[in-house]
């Protein structure tokens, strides 16, 4: 998969035994590889509806194919497993746009690219792909699909927060031994997605590596004001958001409004925002509920020090953990679980949680291109 961060292609070598409640998974092999900076700049172009069209859509679909065929065989490479030996491959694809609630003559829909047929063809192996449509024909927002897969390998004896910082942060509240209609999950707002708009802006960087500008910032209090009054921090799950909301037009918005910042204090705000927007989201609609829920960080910002620190201070009376500290891959989770829902999905078994997405009810999720000969 590719997120909205737009880092790289994860891929996850994984086996998996089992299926529902009884899946056991195995992280064999992980890597992430680099998305050229000339096909990053076109899914940055298709995401925004002033500069993409459908010659666009058409062509990087493909694209993206062979970028994720390639991706798949050189975890294969590096781990010394032959293609011959995968069952199926588990495709989420790059999302290019998202309407979560219909907007005027626009319905809910969402559009996930990276042409399964070219991975397929490229690797003689089954495909599993488009995952999220289901969820929505069932009346959800096709977001966050996740929790699922978190809670068959996440479930344990105290609450859990689950949650992911990637181009977009999102939660996962996990009871102790929940069963799965009591797990709920929504997106909490923007992860590192502003932070790597702002910082390349400013920078000419693609990311501040370990948040070392953000360390040596001041924090500007009207902006950070400004930016917690967004509508979507305070709205009530279930909801889910992405770079249409958060993505470079609301970079160039914030640029023109607020000029003279050092680019060191834009970077320590807009940090700061997204550890107290997760923070907030968890203050309304989570702690009322789970007081002394342990939080468990993946994602690409979990490897950020300084947003771990501005975390840790906004939630001072809890207890922050990341993924490693369980013995698991912070980077590898999410490659890993649309592994697991591709598996659930040839098991013909749900994959949405209706908590997370306002589904109506649960559906298989994902559809198949075969071995192509």
């Amino acid at each position: 998969m590719s997120g909205t961060s737009l880092d790289g292609v994860d891929a996850a070598l994984v086996e998996i035994e089992g299926s529902g409640l009884a899946t056991k998974v195995k992280l064999i092999h992980f890597l992430t590889l680099p998305i050229p900076d000339g096909l990053k700049r076109e899914i940055r172009a298709c995401c925004e509806v002033d500069r993409s069209s459908v010659k666009l859509v058409c062509s990087l679909n493909f694209k993206l194919g062979a970028l994720f065929a390639e991706a798949v065989k050189q975890v294969c490479r590096e781990a010394g497993v032959d293609l011959e030996e995968l069952a199926f491959i588990g495709s989420h694809g790059q999302t290019v746009y998202h309407i979560p609630k219909s907007d005027g003559s626009f319905v809910r829909s969402t559009l996930q690219i990276g042409e399964p047929a070219v991975i397929a063809y490229e690797t003689k192996t089954k495909v599993v792909a488009n995952f999220r449509v289901m969820d929505m024909a069932a009346g959800g927002e096709g977001a966050p699909l996740v929790p699922y897969t978190e809670f068959l390998l996440y479930r344990s004896g105290r609450d859990r927060i689950l949650q992911n910082i990637g181009g977009i942060g999102n939660a996962t509240v996990i009871p102790k031994e929940a069963t799965l209609d009591e797990v709920f999950a929504f997106d909490t707002g923007p992860g590192n997605m502003i932070i790597d708009e702002i910082c390349q802006r400013l920078t000419g960087l693609p990311c501040d590596r370990n948040g070392e500008w953000a360390a040596r910032g001041k924090i500007h209090k009207p902006l950070l004001e400004r930016l917690m009054n967004h509508p979507f921090i305070s709205a009530p799950p279930p909801k889910s958001t992405g770079r249409e909301v958060f993505g470079a037009p609301y970079a160039e918005e914030l640029l023109k409004e607020w000029k003279g910042l050092q680019a060191e204090d834009w970077l320590a705000t807009v940090t700061l925002f997204t550890a107290r927007s997760i923070a907030e989201n968890y203050k309304r609609f989570i702690f009322p509920m789970y007081p002394e829920a342990e939080i468990i960080i993946s994602g690409g910002g979990s490897y950020n020090p300084t947003l771990l620190r501005m975390l840790k201070e906004c939630l001072p009376h809890h207890r922050v953990l990341t993924q490693e500290d369980l013995g698991f891959s912070s980077a590898a989770k999410e490659a890993v679980a649309f592994a697991v829902l591709a598996n659930e999905m040839l098991h013909g078994l749900p994959g949405n949680v209706t908590g997370a997405t306002g589904a109506e009810r649960r559906v298989v999720l994902g559809s198949i291109t075969p071995v192509p000969y």
